[in-house]
């Protein structure tokens, strides 16, 4: 088959976890003999056009910008049908597959033109990410998100969780919906660090417990609540720090909010960082902690496990599904710093149990989240809405 995927965020664009699941499955896809045509958004340094393991990745130039990030998403779309309707008068696809609303305008344009299904993934709500519809940006979002799923042959999601909402939030049938979960690429985390020199880049010296925060600074990663935690699991370990590594508009508040625990100087915010220093840093840390309020999947959880890093995470969404409590992993309550300060205390106070976590959850990772069975899966809904 010719797959075509429309993507507005691509490694190295990565600003969540969509660029890594579509560069996963396309890989995987590609893999399995299927020809992949990637597009997505332009970024320095990268070229419009490469191939990279079997995939073909088309980059876009947006040649117009907007500060309201609704009207520049619309923007791009312009640009991303116009570049894959140059292309598709040499290609001739056989589907669509297109990832969240960001890509919707441009995707449905193009399975009327092309005359072609289209498979929609959805990996988050606006519901469900802004807690509610609160101004227009939201409704016109909500909107388009129903749009998508109602133009598409078929859904994906990534959790029970997520099929709930849909089914919930935009009365979508059950049947149009296919579960498949998301996955990891373990070659990544089979590496060998010197794990004293990535902890002291960070200010961690050798006898302190480094407890790690990988995620976007806005609300729904619920960063605030580890924050808040910080006190309490300072007071049981003092050799405790804190790295939080990420980009986002809430990142001056939460700054400000460690400043007033007492434990500001416990705490470093990183920025945005490769993701090759993300591994090593997953794989120097003591513990990993995911205090999300909303989490539809949760591929951070995943990517610590692959890590071997014990994960504390809030027991929502997708995260609930993914860890299996003191098992793979230890959930806690959802916007409780005492409920997250217990978890850490869990894994800090008992380094047996931490370790007999993480080898029971890298061994759930090879079994079960692989980008092979993944896109064995999505080729049978590819085959499905194609027939």
């Amino acid at each position: 088959m010719r797959i075509c995927i429309l993507t507005w965020e691509y490694p190295p664009r990565v600003v969540g976890g969509i660029a890594r699941h579509c560069e996963g499955l396309a890989k995987a896809i590609a893999h399995e003999g299927h020809e992949v045509h990637i597009f997505t958004l332009d970024f320095p340094g990268a070229p419009d056009y490469e191939e990279i393991d079997g995939v073909k990745i088309y980059r876009t130039v947006t040649e117009l910008g907007h500060p309201n990030f609704l009207t520049w998403a619309l923007l791009f779309n312009h640009f991303l049908e116009k570049r894959l309707g140059q292309v598709s008068q040499q290609v001739k696809f056989d589907i669509l597959h297109v990832h969240d609303w960001l890509t919707t305008p441009a995707g449905i344009s193009s399975k009327y033109r092309l005359g072609k299904p289209m498979v929609l993934t959805v990996h988050s709500t606006e519901v469900g990410r802004a807690q509610g519809i609160h101004n227009p940006d939201s409704f016109a979002i909500d909107g388009m998100e129903w749009w998508a799923t109602y133009e598409a042959n078929k859904v994906i999601v990534t959790s029970n969780s997520m099929k709930g909402e849909l089914c919930g939030h935009f009365h979508l049938p059950a049947d149009k919906i296919e579960v498949i979960s998301n996955a990891i690429e373990l070659t990544k985390y089979n590496i060998s660090i010197d794990r004293q020199s990535v902890r002291g880049r960070y200010g961690v010296g050798p006898h302190e417990k480094l407890v790690l925060c990988v995620g976007r600074l806005v609300p729904q990663k619920g960063i605030e609540h580890l924050i808040h935690a910080v006190p309490s699991i300072s007071w049981r370990h003092p050799e405790a720090r804190f790295v939080i590594v990420g980009e986002g508009w809430l990142k001056s508040h939460l700054e400000h909010l460690a400043r007033t625990t007492g434990h500001g100087w416990k705490i470093r915010f990183t920025g945005f960082i490769p993701d090759s220093e993300v591994i090593a840093l997953m794989t120097s840390a003591d513990v990993l902690v995911i205090p999300s309020i909303y989490e539809p999947f949760g591929i951070v959880a995943l990517e610590g496990m692959a890590a071997r890093v014990p994960v504390v995470a809030s027991q929502v969404g997708g995260l609930a599904e993914v860890v299996e409590h003191d098992r793979t992993g230890i959930l806690v309550y959802s916007r409780n710093p005492e409920s997250v300060a217990w978890g850490v205390d869990r894994i800090l106070s008992d380094p047996g149990h931490a370790r007999w976590l993480t080898e029971n959850a890298r061994e759930r990772i090879q079994k079960t989240y692989s980008w092979e069975a993944i896109a064995k899966k999505t080729m049978k809904v590819y085959k499905e809405v194609g027939e």
